[in-house]
């Protein structure tokens, strides 16, 4: 069984010009149960479904299975889709020995940029860059689940 570790974080500053890598994702989602949120995304030019389980007591960990599948089969699936799509550019931003994935929000959720770094135990230490704001790890309206439901826009 996968677990996925990670902390989430707003951002607060410039961190753009250090992001090595960017790339627009699309995603709908066929379930956004919090035991099971089953989501199809495009992630520049590959296509992938993933599923994932209820979040641990922290927030920080849980159950994730991923797979890619055609792009072609994505876009056939979001037309089944949940009302609601996700719409973001990820920037990959190297800071110590991690990678934080920025995500900058378009649409109903413009003006949202969450920060997410993936950890191998729930008590990793991160190194901290300027830009990184509160700690949001475990606050369900950051879930992009919860985002395609009720956008940042209307809080």
């Amino acid at each position: 069984m996968a677990q996925e570790i990670e902390r989430k974080y707003l951002v607060k500053g410039d961190f753009k010009s250090l992001a090595t890598k960017s790339t627009r994702i699309t995603q709908g989602y066929l379930s956004s149960v919090p035991e099971r949120t089953v989501r199809v995304r495009v992630k520049g030019d590959k296509g992938f479904i993933t599923i994932k389980g209820i979040g641990s007591q922290s927030g920080a960990s849980r159950y994730e299975w991923e797979k890619e599948i055609p792009v072609e089969e994505v876009n056939e699936l979001l037309k089944i889709c949940e009302p609601g799509v996700i719409d973001k550019t990820r920037y990959l931003v190297p800071v110590g020995k991690h990678t934080f994935e920025v995500d900058e929000f378009y649409g109903e959720n413009e003006g949202l940029i969450l920060a997410e770094v993936e950890l191998a135990s729930e008590n990793e230490a991160i190194e901290k860059p300027a830009w990184l704001g509160e700690e949001v790890t475990g606050d369900v309206r950051y879930y992009n689940s919860m985002l395609m439901k009720k956008p940042y826009k209307t809080w």
